[in-house]
């Protein structure tokens, strides 16, 4: 009796050898699946999140808020106004907008080491960069009553009880502080694993503080509030993911893929920031 060859035969043409080093990259295109199902996912949710109920100004509605540096914020009072009034919104959601860019850029430069390429390697300067320059920004012109640009003093400024003044400032000194750690660990000043430890902390200190950030009484506090709280939690996790990243090596790329995806959400929610 013949016995039945398993094994295809070569010759006929159909069959060929499958070496491992044919195999696709299933891994990375796991991780692209992934991130786009998790992309779409996260940009039907802020959809939802910014069509949701906000408390909108009526026509005529006025609303003041003292804060400790005894200015007035209103929607519709003539003068001193500003939370709320076409001028303040228009400076905060410029302000938004161009930090989304920075974030933008702090993403899409780490995206190379989750894609594990060699080449490109300056671009490992662009996130110390970005955090470089959008730190003096948003110590300067985060608020416009503020030291250096407005009416309040150095001492008002850092020290006073304007929860919304000392978060933006408290930002911009960590920007920089982990913008010139990311600096010098890209130079190689630096080696040591713990230096990895303050970026990722960053995130979820700074996501941590976007759940007590208000802009007072605002016409669309709620519309704000959201916004915050969906930042906060993709900060948050971003954080984590980075954190482990660091810890587990055999999944690196995954946690890094995570990442720079989230970073990336935060950085298109602050371009699209509407009041």
């Amino acid at each position: 009796m013949r016995s039945v060859r398993t094994r295809p035969i070569r010759a006929i043409g159909w069959a060929f050898p499958f070496r491992p080093t044919d195999r696709l990259p299933s891994r990375p295109l796991l991780l692209s699946g992934t991130f786009h199902s998790f992309l779409a996912v996260v940009l039907l949710v802020l959809a939802v999140a910014l069509d949701g109920p906000s408390v909108l100004a009526q026509p005529g509605h006025q609303s003041e808020h003292h804060d400790g540096a005894g200015r007035v914020h209103g929607a519709g009072s003539p003068g001193g106004q500003w939370e709320g009034s076409n001028q303040g919104i228009a400076y905060s959601e410029l302000n938004h907008h161009v930090a989304g860019a920075f974030v933008v850029l702090i993403a899409l430069a780490d995206l190379r080491q989750a894609l594990g390429v060699s080449s490109f390697a300056w671009t490992r300067f662009l996130l110390p960069g970005a955090m470089l320059l959008a730190g003096p920004l948003l110590l300067i012109w985060s608020d416009h009553d503020a030291w250096p640009i407005g009416s309040m003093t150095l001492v008002q400024t850092f020290f006073g009880d304007d929860l919304e003044v000392l978060q933006h400032k408290a930002y911009g000194l960590l920007l920089l502080a982990v913008g010139a750690i990311e600096l010098a660990r890209r130079l190689h000043w630096v080696s040591h694993a713990a230096w990895s430890a303050p970026l990722p902390l960053l995130a979820i200190v700074g996501g941590l503080m976007l759940f007590g950030h208000s802009h007072g009484i605002h016409p669309s506090a709620q519309k704000i509030a959201w916004h915050h709280a969906l930042m906060g939690i993709l900060a948050i996790t971003a954080g984590s993911s980075k954190l482990v990243s660091g810890w587990i090596g055999s999944e690196k790329a995954t946690w890094d893929f995570l990442w720079t995806g989230l970073i990336l959400l935060i950085g298109i929610e602050l371009l699209i920031y509407s009041e």
